[in-house]
């Protein structure tokens, strides 16, 4: 398989350029400035709407530690950000499913159907890309989608928890 070596690491050299993987990397680019515009959309910070994005796509449910983690926040940063989205009615401290001692943040449903109508045009236009495909070029599209969305995961779950260069200061 090009651009991967027999133990299966990375080959050394330029990364891979193929037309998917720019167009790929061309989506990821957007997908930033897609927030910024969904945020401005719900007269959000970046942040707020942030928190938000993590909290609904969550599959466990997340308290306000676990969120500023997520962020990349200190904790009295994240209670501020928890209060302020509450006092909005964009979030509701709710008791933990498995640990009553605990809170759990969740996303209100007028907060939802905030997002979901902010989120309309786009989701036409992606979805009247997709009618443009055929039945075997969609699930092709889709499959392509998961695998590189697990890969991603992968990449994200393997990241060190500090940067190389802090890591090699200390060293």
């Amino acid at each position: 398989m090009e651009g991967v070596s027999s133990t299966g690491e990375p080959a050394p050299g330029p990364p891979p350029s193929s037309e998917a993987s720019r167009a790929l990397r061309d989506v990821l680019r957007i997908a930033g400035d897609t927030r910024a515009a969904l945020a401005r959309r719900l007269g959000l910070n970046a942040t707020d709407a942030a928190a938000i994005d993590h909290l609904v796509s969550s599959p466990e449910p997340l308290g306000p530690v676990e969120l500023g983690n997520r962020l990349g926040i200190r904790s009295a940063s994240a209670t501020t950000l928890v209060d302020r989205l509450v006092q909005a009615g964009h979030v509701a401290r709710t008791p933990h499913p498995h640990d009553r001692r605990r809170l759990s943040l969740q996303v209100t449903e007028s907060a939802v159907s905030e997002v979901l109508e902010a989120l309309r045009p786009m989701l036409v236009g992606v979805d009247r890309a997709v009618a443009r495909l055929t039945p075997e070029q969609a699930e092709t599209t889709t499959a392509f989608l998961r695998e590189v969305t697990e890969v991603m995961r992968e990449y994200v779950a393997t990241a060190p928890d500090e940067p190389s260069r802090a890591r090699a200061d200390r060293g």
